[in-house]
């Protein structure tokens, strides 16, 4: 059952609420006068029966739910908050100053429930109207869990590698006799590129790296001219990634980094301990309007 919210316009000349007490220019002060809490209360009491326990104010949960997005907080640590912000409890709707918690932690979770997905929507569509114009942006901004594919690291001396083993495979199984297999060579450049970010190996590494992508190159050149036209089409789409990978460059867009898996992206998620993350990413053509997608 469906409980109100305690009257705050109501005031005593022996007694002094929360309206009374704070200071109105506060930001928070301000923005709980701004929010139409009884057509909010209005538009959430459908979820509520009219019989049985009251539940808890919806402006109290709301407005909780409002202050864990606008804070990044979880259920527990804005609770603990609320107890000790006279601020946040005037925006949950409290007339009075209170010491104790009014809530449990798992009452969140029985308000979402009972909202349902419909329900986050309409708190989400609260917190965009709160924002203003700054909350409307040119780009879908989504927060995801990479699911990665399966390569490596890449780096362009490992692709270029792959590329001269791929092309002596190919030439192996269509019985093209290649001028140089490059074995010995491409294994002492791989060498090289040992410790290749230390000073002193560095110089060494680059040069290394260099004189692998031109030994790829070669090779790639190589099948072009001997493969036959029924053959050419038949690795069109391998010879086609074996160029897009010797052409592109350092900040070149729609990069290449795997070649049994071209279609990977790189993403940056911002964590310390991995950096980026390569998996199928999303469309990067997608652009709409939108708001903090976080969860409530």
């Amino acid at each position: 059952m469906r409980s109100n919210s305690p009257n705050q316009d109501q005031q005593s000349f022996l007694y002094q609420g929360l309206k009374e007490l704070l200071n109105p220019k506060d930001p928070l002060y301000h923005l709980s006068e701004k929010i139409p809490w009884e057509a909010i209360e209005k538009s959430f009491s459908k979820y509520y029966v009219d019989f049985g326990r009251p539940a808890k104010p919806i402006r109290l949960m709301v407005s909780l739910l409002l202050l864990k997005q606008m804070y990044n907080l979880g259920d527990e640590t804005v609770l603990e908050q609320l107890v000790h912000n006279p601020y946040w409890q005037y925006f949950s709707g409290e007339k009075d100053f209170q010491w104790k918690m009014p809530l449990e932690p798992s009452d969140f979770v029985h308000f979402r429930k009972r909202i349902g997905e419909e329900g986050v929507k309409k708190i989400l569509e609260i917190s965009i109207k709160l924002h203003g114009n700054e909350a409307m942006e040119t780009e879908v901004v989504i927060d995801t869990a990479v699911q990665e594919k399966n390569i490596t690291f890449p780096t362009d001396a490992k692709l270029h590698k792959k590329i001269i083993e791929q092309c002596r495979k190919i030439a192996g199984e269509e019985g093209i006799v290649q001028r140089q297999s490059y074995k010995r060579t491409v294994k002492k450049l791989i060498m090289m590129q040992r410790f290749r970010n230390h000073p002193k190996n560095k110089k060494k590494a680059n040069a290394a790296s260099r004189k692998l992508k031109t030994i790829a190159g070669r090779l790639v050149r190589e099948l072009e001219r001997k493969l036959t036209e029924e053959q050419k089409q038949k690795y069109e789409g391998k010879l086609e990634i074996f160029n897009r990978i010797l052409r592109q460059k350092k900040n070149d867009k729609e990069k290449v980094y795997s070649i049994h898996e071209p279609e990977v992206y790189c993403i940056s998620k911002g964590k310390e301990h991995k950096k980026y993350e390569f998996g199928k990413g999303i469309n990067r053509n997608n652009k709409t309007k939108r708001n903090n997608s976080r969860r409530l």
